[in-house]
């Protein structure tokens, strides 16, 4: 199935409030960042999912949230809908594998995902998960990312793996994103993730691959 673009409408106001989420294993735990009016505004780095969630809800009162992770599992093993049409676009993404083949995986090779999984239910109450074509209307609503896949679009295909601290964070400056607290590549991810969120919350054109089913991965057009 091929990707779909669309323009995710909204009647929010101009300057929304968004976060950006790179996710870890538990060791590493979350960073966050927000995005105010299109510009850094603070960020958080903490293992606690529910402080993570507190924090979006209440602190930086976030219309939107981008998170690093998967929001659905794979239903048969192999990779997502939306990660065999990142592949096709030769867009490099990891494969999302069942629940049960994360739970029993010897080294904990999928923990980051689990710990995703556990961030999207903290915030299902307050946010809802974008659906396929979906109005993005003023109720809170949070998403699926991927940094690499969102660097690939907004260099026009030329992201590059040894390159990407540098790479992201030039694409962050030439979107006007303030870098000066972002001191490493998880929060430089985390940013690209919250630049996501608002460019959906001011209704600009994004692009979706995958279904609902098993969940959608949004990146700039």
């Amino acid at each position: 199935m091929p990707h779909i673009a669309s323009t995710i409408t909204s009647t929010a106001a101009a300057s929304p409030s968004v976060v950006g989420i790179d996710v870890g294993g538990s060791r590493k735990g979350f960073h966050a960042v927000a995005i105010s009016g299109g510009d850094y505004a603070s960020h958080l780095a903490t293992k606690d999912v529910e402080e993570l969630a507190h924090w979006c809800l209440n602190v930086v009162r976030a219309r939107g949230i981008a998170v690093d992770a998967p929001c659905r599992w794979s239903k048969d093993g192999r990779a997502r809908p939306a990660e065999r049409q990142l592949m096709a676009k030769r867009i490099w993404c990891f494969s999302t594998p069942t629940r049960q083949q994360a739970l029993v995986h010897p080294r904990n090779h999928y923990g980051w995902m689990l710990q995703g999984e556990a961030l999207f239910k903290a915030l299902e109450s307050n946010y809802t998960l974008c659906g396929a074509l979906a109005a993005v209307d003023e109720k809170p609503f949070c998403l699926e990312t991927f940094p690499h896949a969102i660097s690939w679009h907004l260099s026009q295909g030329h992201a590059t793996a040894s390159h990407k601290r540098r790479q992201r964070e030039e694409l962050l400056k030439r979107a006007d994103v303030d870098t000066t607290h972002l001191t490493n590549i998880d929060l430089i991810d985390a940013a690209l993730c919250a630049h996501v969120a608002y460019l959906v919350a001011v209704g600009s054109a994004c692009v979706t691959y995958g279904e609902v089913e098993t969940g959608l991965i949004i990146v700039p057009e």
